[in-house]
């Protein structure tokens, strides 16, 4: 892990350092003030080149990384932080955005978990409005914008009651030959990454795969109860708890239709983030169970759902004989 800067370093000549807000395998996210907009606070995410890669891959990640926050920059809408630049320091490449104030939602779960509580079904559905906004903009992007880490961490609810989708580490942008390129190499937070996704770059992601992580997260938000990883769900079926039988105040509809964002493989899922949001708003008044494709069938795995594991175990077992080399 990369050392972090120190406070009241200055990058550009312009973003002064106050602390850390976060650390991750290949940098830190800090909070800093911009010194040409007194008062100004942002966030600056970092990026560690990795110095042990040859000259040319290195090369290469960073004109990836330039293309791609490129496209970030271009990027507007209310429930987004904005990136307002980027630009390298050394092996370091940073992107400015927004410093958003507030509390994540994880830590409002928490909160209320420790108080005996759930949150409202009904504050939780209105973040999902607000977020599933934020995903079919980035999805309708040309080309579109994958995000793979959603999650409750990731969300940020300001003092205004506005959601904010904060962290861009793992995007993905998808090209016309369905090739995917990425900011930052990563699989996402196990909790909410789907199936495919832990082939990393090597297995295909489309916005099903950020919809399968909508679901988790909306799972979680609810129950107070981390969704079960899908690696085991496949090993495992039957593994993943209905929603209400935690939470008993979740409509049918709406159970229904997280399960359904929630299934192994990405056919069998909500095929659009609007899709999905209306299954929400018309399962929150629903108190019976909805009809296929709401069914409880895609809590088991198909024979597609086993050839896709079959895959994933595969790249699973390449990447631990690589790494005891």
């Amino acid at each position: 892990m990369p050392l972090p800067l120190e406070p009241g370093q200055v990058l550009r000549e312009r973003y002064s350092v106050r602390q850390i807000i976060g650390r991750g395998g290949m940098g830190s996210i800090y909070l800093a003030e911009d010194n040409r907009l007194p008062g100004r606070l942002c966030a600056l995410k970092e990026v560690e080149q990795d110095p042990g890669l040859p000259d040319a891959l290195r090369a290469q990640g960073r004109d990836q990384f330039y293309r791609e926050a490129s496209i970030l920059a271009r990027l507007d809408y209310p429930n987004l932080p904005k990136v307002s630049d980027f630009f390298s320091e050394g092996e370091r490449d940073y992107i400015v955005m927004d410093f958003v104030a507030g509390e994540d939602l994880k830590k409002l779960m928490d909160e209320a978990r420790r108080n005996g509580e759930f949150l409202p079904m009904s504050d939780v559905l209105e973040w999902a409005s607000q977020l599933g906004g934020a995903l079919t903009y980035l999805h309708s992007q040309d080309p579109p914008v994958i995000h793979r880490d959603i999650k409750p961490g990731n969300l940020k609810l300001t003092p205004n009651g506005l959601l904010k989708l904060v962290d861009f580490g793992l995007v993905k942008m998808m090209v016309p030959d369905e090739m995917t390129i990425t900011v930052i190499q990563g699989r996402g937070t196990a909790l909410y990454t789907p199936l495919e996704q832990y082939g990393g770059d090597s297995g295909h992601t489309d916005p099903r795969s950020d919809i399968y992580a909508f679901g988790a997260t909306l799972y979680h938000l609810l129950t107070n109860r981390s969704p079960v990883e899908a690696k085991q769900r496949f090993l495992q079926p039957g593994s993943l708890t209905p929603p209400r039988e935690i939470n008993p105040d979740i409509t049918a509809g709406v159970e229904a239709a997280v399960l359904w964002a929630m299934a192994l493989h990405p056919s069998e899922r909500p095929q659009d983030i609007q899709t999905f949001v209306e299954a929400l708003e018309t399962g929150s008044a629903a108190t019976g169970g909805l009809a296929s494709p709401l069914s409880p069938r895609l809590l088991l795995p198909t024979l597609t759902d086993r050839i896709l594991a079959g895959v994933v175990a595969g790249l699973l077992l390449v990447a631990l004989l690589a790494s005891l080399r």
